[in-house]
């Protein structure tokens, strides 16, 4: 067994990551789960390398006045490492991360930095996906079945018995599912993941992802006393880590579920792309519209269009929408399709192969992955030099990096954080560049 090693040092700030960082005593720096600015503490080291370390706090020596006791104290690292401070502190934290994203790239911008959060702290999350967990029992003849999530920064889980973070009728079906199947002949390393959904009005459905193909694991009798609209068993190759369809091999119910965005109603599979908090989501959306609205004869281009939720909301009759995930559109024809939008268009391809949709003649929306906007893509907007560019982004870091690209030819009128994922280090950030006159 490798020796564990332990520092002892001051905080200094809170990092891009979500992490506390210190010095240690040689000068490297240590990048810190757990710990709060000004705090002296004992680490754990989970990560070691020749200019930095990364820890967990196994000891507070002196407490931040910030440190408030985590609602889920043993999981919290694994779902939402800043339970341990007030929610008046992480809005603050996240609008200095914005600020300094930028400023690193030498742009000051040019409105206050705020960040909307709709006061929701918990109990906001749609979607949840647990592992599992077995141990040998006292007697020795069968294996406890618990659920539970990865730790952070090293092996292993921690049990849990939900999260906080998830509607209730998430952690109410996980329970329900754990418990039927402890009095089944199985045991955890035959079990991938849960991973269970609901709608807002609490409607919930599942998919269990098996290693093994169990025939009749769980009976229609017995799926039809969870509560819960549908689930399904899938066969999920063990030889991936990843939780994929290979085989489904039992379906109850119906697995797809509704919800409303904007008025504008989408379905969606258990396994498909959805916003996790709705709300949030929603009031980006009608910041996003104000600035469509007053340009409501021009098409619209959604880039890293998902589901469609942002374009097909927002983007007007005559949007074209580009993503480069298969399921991801074939979800957005089905809305497509229902919504009878003849003049929206799904794209099957990525935003870097279909530089030909950018004309400089629309309205550009993009919402990249957190690796930002593709070189091609920006260097294809300078080109064509599209009136206006709606960036929403989950990365303000590589955000900012585009938008010092992007200041070429444009600037910024508006921005606007979002607290899409409280008590977590999660970021979302708006800007609206317009084109230089």
């Amino acid at each position: 067994m490798r020796k564990q090693i332990f520092e002892t040092l001051r905080l200094e700030k809170i990092v891009g990551g979500g992490q506390a960082i210190g010095t240690l005593d040689d000068g490297r720096k240590a990048f810190v789960w757990g710990g709060l600015p000004k705090e002296l503490v004992t680490i754990r080291v989970t990560k070691k390398k020749s200019h930095f370390v990364e820890g967990i706090v196994t000891e507070i020596i002196e407490k931040s006045p910030e440190r408030i006791t985590p609602k889920d104290e043993n999981s919290y690292l694994s779902t939402s490492p800043w339970q341990i401070m007030p929610m008046s502190s992480e809005q603050s934290y996240k609008a200095s991360l914005i600020e300094e994203a930028f400023l690193l790239h030498n742009i000051t911008l040019p409105e206050k930095i705020e960040v909307f959060s709709d006061g929701v702290e918990f109990n906001y999350r749609n979607k949840v996906e647990f592992s599992w967990f077995g141990d040998k029992t006292d007697d020795d003849e069968k294996e406890t079945l618990d659920l539970a999530f990865f730790k952070r920064g090293g092996k292993g889980k921690v049990v849990v018995d939900g999260t906080s973070l998830a509607h209730p009728s998430i952690n109410k079906l996980a329970i329900e599912i754990r418990d039927l199947l402890r009095e089944k002949p199985i045991v955890a390393r035959q079990l991938k993941t849960l991973l269970i959904r609901s709608d807002q009005q609490g409607n919930a459905v599942w998919q269990l992802y098996v290693k093994d193909k169990i025939e009749n694991l769980i009976s229609d009798d017995e799926a039809k006393l969870l509560s819960a609209a549908g689930g399904e068993i899938i066969y999920s190759d063990p030889k991936s880590p990843a939780s994929r369809i290979t085989e489904r091999l039992n379906k109850f119910g119906d697995t797809t579920l509704s919800d409303t965005i904007l008025g504008v109603a989408f379905n969606y599979a258990c396994e498909g792309f959805f916003q996790v908090n709705i709300p949030v989501y929603e009031k980006a959306l009608s910041d996003m519209k104000a600035w469509i609205n007053c340009n409501e004869k021009m098409p619209t281009l959604d880039l890293y269009s998902g589901v469609g939720t942002i374009g097909l909301t927002i983007g007007g009759d005559d949007v074209t929408l580009v993503e480069i995930n298969e399921h991801a559109v074939a979800e957005m024809q089905r809305n497509i399709a229902k919504l009878n939008r003849p003049n929206a268009k799904a794209i099957l391809a990525p935003s870097e192969k279909s530089l030909e949709y950018i004309t400089g003649e629309q309205i550009v929306i993009v919402d990249p992955p957190r690796a930002g906007l593709h070189a091609d893509v920006t260097n294809r907007l300078l080109e064509t030099e599209p009136p206006r560019i709606i960036y929403l982004s989950c990365n303000p870091v590589t955000q900012a990096r585009d938008v010092s690209l992007l200041q070429e030819k444009y600037e910024i009128v508006h921005h606007q954080g979002y607290n899409f994922f409280p008590r977590t280090p999660h970021i979302e950030h708006l800007v609206v560049l317009d084109k230089k006159a």
